[in-house]
Parts: C-alpha cells; structure tokens; sequence
C-alpha cells in the first residue's frame, strides 16, 4: 500500500531523512516514534505528497504522492499535528469537504461526533482546539479513506478524550486501511498498534511488529542483580528495577512502549542484533 525505497529529503540545506526503507501495508496500525524534531512529521508530509523527496521513490496505492492526483486524494488523509478550520457549522462543514471524499460516511461523522461528546449542530467558531481536533479525527475516520495519517492525534486531548479516541479508532479500522500515526506520547499508543517504527535523527533505529517484540523481548520488575546487569534498559524504582532484557526463557510479558523507546535510543544496536539472531 505505501512503499518507501532509499527515501531522503532536506529543507534547503538542511537534511531530515535519508536512505529510509519502509513498507506499510492495509490492515494494519503503525506507530512511528521519535521525539520531536525526529523527522516523523516530514515522512507523512512525503507519503501525503505535501513535500516532494529529494532522492529515492514513494508509491501510495500506486501513485506517486506529489503527482497529487484526484483518484490518489480521494484515499488519503493526514491529520496534522497543527492544523486550520474554518469558522463555520458542523454540517457546512460536511457539505463543503465532502465532494472530495466520494466514500464519505454522514452516519459514521455523527457517530463519532456523539462518542466523542461534540454536538453535531455546533460551530467550529466556538469550539476549543481539543473539540476542533475531535471533528477533524471524526472526519478523517468517516472518510473512508484507505490511507489515514495520524501526526500526533492525542495532542490537545485530555485523558477521557484519549480513551474516546482509542475506542474510536479501532472502530473504524478494517483489512483495506492503513493507519500510520506519529506520536513522541508513546503511551496513548499501547494496545492500537501492530508494529513500531522508531526513527531518530532522520533515520530507523528500529522495525518490528508487536509479535516479534514481546516474543523476543521481556519487560518486568527485576530484584536480582544478575537479571539486572543482562538488561537492556533498566528504571530504578522504590522496591525494585523495571528493565527490557532478552526474553530467553519465552515468558509472556506485556510490551511497554515507553520502556522500549528508552530502551531503543539507549542500546539500539545490542537489542537489533538480537533480533538479527
């Protein structure tokens, strides 16, 4: 659905990413990590086709993002992180933008609309920046579109808001869409994801689905030295260490994504070859 070969790309002189290699394919969830400045937001303005790639090549569904084709944009929407709505009702806003989305979903809008606590008969001009934000995320669910883009959607949610949105979402997922969100708030990620793609410093530190992580990864509370001095990260706390080691004897552990991005920035090249071997 989206690949991504040898991708670099630069502000004038300044270089974001090169030499990516990615591939996200239909009914799936992807997390893409980074701490801000990263090079998370550039990728999805690339993939989306609002940027154009100074090397290498994209295809979305088959298209080449920056050729913006209609066909192309009918199926692909990116949330930004920062966004513009204009101050008008809820339901000009649904006759305006909607001819762009021939699969446009009223019914589906409302739905979200009501789950997350927004009244459909408001006025975006009266709405917080969390509200504006709940309707946009509502709008680009009710799309259809196969290609959905997520640039921190939790940012300007409080905690229920972000529960909402979970539920939301794995709603409105099916085997034809694709969803890519980008996020340095790993928690409000756990639990929606099938893989996590880690980038730093405009490179991937790290590629793997959930499966092969918690299969080959262990994250607990350790007591013993011994088990602590293994580890790849460790976190002291007041009656023990939280820590990330090699899951050797194949125990299941629930995945923390925090503890994993920590784990990442600090000892990526041991926990990649372990997952080499």
């Amino acid at each position: 659905m989206i690949a991504i070969e040898n991708l670099s790309f630069a502000y004038k002189r300044k270089p974001v990413f090169s030499g990516l290699n990615l591939q996200f394919t239909s009914g799936h969830v992807y997390g893409l990590l980074g701490k801000n400045g990263a090079g998370k937001s550039s990728l999805l303005r690339n993939i989306a086709g609002l940027l154009r790639p100074k090397g290498g090549n994209i295809t979305v569904n088959g298209f080449r993002p920056f050729d913006r084709l209609p066909v192309f944009l009918q199926d692909i929407f990116l949330v930004p992180e920062e966004f513009y709505l204009p101050d008008i009702p809820v339901e000009n806003l649904i006759q305006y933008y909607t001819p762009f989305y021939p699969r446009f979903h009223k019914a589906n809008f409302l739905n979200y609309l009501s789950a997350f606590d927004v009244p459909a008969d408001s006025t975006l001009q009266n709405m917080s920046y969390g509200q504006k934000k709940k309707v946009l995320i509502s709008f680009a669910l009710a799309t259809s579109a196969r290609v959905l883009l997520m640039d921190e959607p939790t940012n300007g949610l409080d905690i229920i808001s972000k529960s909402q949105f979970r539920k939301i979402l794995a709603q409105a997922l099916d085997e034809e869409r694709c969803v890519v969100i980008s996020t340095h708030q790993v928690k409000d990620l756990e639990n929606m994801i099938d893989r996590v793609t880690i980038i730093d410093e405009g490179k991937i530190l790290f590629d793997q689905t959930i499966e092969a992580i918690t299969r080959k990864l262990s994250f607990r509370f350790a007591y013993d030295d011994a088990d602590v001095a293994t580890a790849f990260y460790t976190e002291s706390l007041l009656k023990g260490n939280l820590i990330v080691g090699p899951n050797y004897d194949a125990d299941e552990s629930k995945l923390d994504l925090e503890l994993l991005y920590k784990a990442i920035i600090t000892s990526g090249d041991k926990i990649t070859k372990l997952f080499q071997s």
